[in-house]
């Protein structure tokens, strides 16, 4: 496989799976900010941009965190380059690049949901249809995963894909709950409470876990546990232990495929062992922000070397 196809797998599903997982703070953010008042609200706001990474921006063009501005520079903002429409533009340009290597099916799923979207995100979103578009966006994603697992061969390009994909979820869940935990918790004397209920449902619910999460520990809510269960727990499927035994698995099979082992491998390797058999304890002894970040760097490494062995640039 050419490097430019591979590098356009790699990179079409990493931004797919980013740009549903800004849809999905998104949604948690307005659901959050529906209960508020103003003033309130506007802080759920600023948390959301921060958590997206996007707020040195966002205070280049605006001095307030109100809803319709905050919305609609995450979902349609052409000057920021993290917006949706911009994230699922790169989607479709990578799609193309890699036009050969995909299935129809797979193509099809990405070029008419840009479509969609584009028409959606043409116009400012007003209250009553910002629902409607981060609802598109989301299903959007699970289209073209449904058409990846359903439809291609379980090839070379189907293991970048998966990566890619994996890489960013991993990156994505770590810094979601890096910064909303410090900015639930502000004081080290909070630590492992239940500061604020309404908050950790916020982060549970960016990353569709509430449900699971609530059925696995009787409806209690609790920093702890939550960090414990995105973390550690393998039966999430955006967990940081279910997304690097994913990650693993496609990295192995690409060494297969090419008859040799590389650089990625041997990180995974190592990022397996920091992490297998770490309770949660030994997560907050160490210090939860330090580990993740610690993650986060690993992962990084990941994804760079993956670059290397294969000869395409990131």
């Amino acid at each position: 496989m050419l490097g430019r196809t591979a590098n356009g797998l790699f990179w079409m599903f990493r931004y797919l799976e980013r740009a549903e997982n800004t849809a999905r703070l998104l949604d948690a953010g307005l659901r959050m900010a529906l209960t508020r008042d103003l003033v309130t609200a506007e802080e759920e706001w600023r948390s959301v941009i921060e958590t997206s990474g996007q707020r040195a921006a966002y205070e280049q063009k605006h001095s307030s965190y109100t809803g319709h501005q905050a919305w609609n520079f995450m979902l349609r903002e052409k000057a920021n380059p993290a917006s949706i429409i911009c994230m699922y533009k790169l989607v479709r340009q990578n799609a193309r690049l890699a036009r050969n290597a995909i299935s129809g099916e797979l193509w099809e799923a990405i070029n008419e949901n840009w479509l969609i979207i584009d028409d959606q995100l043409a116009k400012p979103v007003g209250e009553n249809h910002v629902l409607d578009a981060v609802k598109t966006i989301r299903r959007a994603a699970t289209m073209a995963r449904g058409a990846l697992t359903g439809s291609m061969l379980r090839e070379e390009g189907y293991h970048f894909a998966q990566s890619g994909m994996f890489i960013e979820r991993a990156d994505s869940i770590a810094r979601i709950l890096d910064i909303k935990y410090y900015l639930l918790l502000p004081s080290l004397s909070y630590v492992g409470s239940s500061l604020d209920t309404g908050q950790w449902d916020t982060v549970l619910r960016s990353v569709s876990g509430d449900r699971a999460y609530r059925w696995l520990n009787a409806g209690r809510i609790d920093a702890r546990g939550i960090c414990e269960f995105l973390i550690l727990d393998d039966r999430f499927p955006r967990s940081l232990a279910f997304c690097h035994s994913e990650l693993r698995s496609n990295l192995a099979a690409l060494a297969r495929l090419h008859g040799t082992e590389g650089e990625s491998n041997a990180l995974m390797r190592d990022a397996d062992t920091r992490i297998a058999d770490l309770s949660i304890d030994e997560i907050f002894d160490q210090g939860l922000h330090e580990f993740l970040t610690e993650f986060m760097a690993s992962n990084a490494a990941i994804g760079e070397a993956i670059a290397r062995d294969y000869r395409f640039l990131s």
